[in-house]
């Protein structure tokens, strides 16, 4: 499969500090990608180097076959965290203007988004007079309208009520399947989940989880078993945790532990009413890997 980013061994520090220690990860053409991570992982070190906004202090960093230079930036979307709008600007007159910086081939692709997000009503408001998920839906608009082929979304869902969450979600799976390389790095573990082909977790500035969700949550997910008993529960040999809620538990098991052991010793313990090996979520993974480095 064609990749359309590429990175090899990417460092980073801070007077002294490491902030990024030796990251490699590549993104597919047309594939929706996680970038995940607790607070201060790295995450935005990792974007901005991929904006060329810092360099690294070693390793390559490659998008759609080329090293960063000025026309490749433009091939490129970026919907901040923070948002950056002209706030006595309207919504069109915004649009058109970032637009501009980004060498916009058709202004008929500004009215076509407004459209499909629902916003062409508010085009001639200014953005002071926006909800912040209007300003919001204003910004990830912003990041589009030039047709980039490798786009960067930083928490796209913030500020963003239930039905509009949808409606983002639905625009950028099919801007993945127009072709469109998406990097998304949002802390909302079921999001991540629905939409990613694959993720990249960061932790204090190494990578500790890198595959498709589905293989991710199949790894972790032989050690998760879901009780439903009667009776009163002690320590099991073989289970590291207990996650107790009155008649129903989350037992995590040891590495090596084999669910069928576990459940005979449950069985001389109390009634089983229910015994099923669950796949994890990707954000009880996420809280385990973060606990355990």
């Amino acid at each position: 499969m064609e990749r359309s980013v590429e990175v090899s061994h990417l460092s980073k520090s801070y007077n002294g500090q490491s902030v990024v220690k030796d990251i490699s990860f590549n993104i597919s053409k047309g594939e929706v990608f996680g970038l995940i991570g607790p607070n201060g992982a790295g995450k935005t070190t990792i974007i901005r180097m991929l904006l060329d906004i810092i360099r690294p202090d070693s390793g390559e960093i490659r998008i759609l076959n080329d090293m960063l230079s000025g026309e490749l930036k433009n091939k490129i979307g970026y919907l901040p965290e923070e948002r950056g709008l002209y706030k006595k600007l309207t919504v069109m007159e915004t649009l058109l203007y970032l637009g501009a910086l980004k060498n916009m081939k058709s202004k008929d692709r500004v009215s076509m988004f407004l459209d499909k997000m629902g916003m062409l009503p508010h085009k001639d408001k200014k953005i002071s007079e926006l909800s912040k998920g209007m300003q919001q839906k204003i910004q990830l608009i912003a990041a589009l309208i030039h047709d980039p082929e490798f786009i960067i979304l930083d928490e796209p869902y913030s500020g963003l009520d239930p039905v509009n969450m949808k409606l983002v979600k639905d625009l950028i799976i099919e801007l993945g399947h127009e072709g469109k390389t998406i990097l998304i790095s949002t802390h909302m573990m079921d999001q991540v989940e629905r939409m990613c082909d694959r993720i990249f977790m960061i932790h204090k500035g190494k990578g500790v989880l890198y595959g498709s969700v589905d293989e991710i949550r199949s790894r972790y997910g032989k050690n998760t078993v879901l009780l439903e008993f009667e009776g009163e529960l002690k320590n099991i040999p073989g289970v590291r945790k207990i996650n107790n809620s009155g008649n129903y538990a989350e037992l995590i098991l040891e590495q090596d532990a084999d669910p069928g052991d576990i459940l005979k010793i449950l069985a001389s313990m109390v009634r089983v009413n229910k015994f099923e090996i669950s796949m994890p979520s990707l954000n009880e993974i996420f809280i385990e890997v973060v606990e355990g480095t």
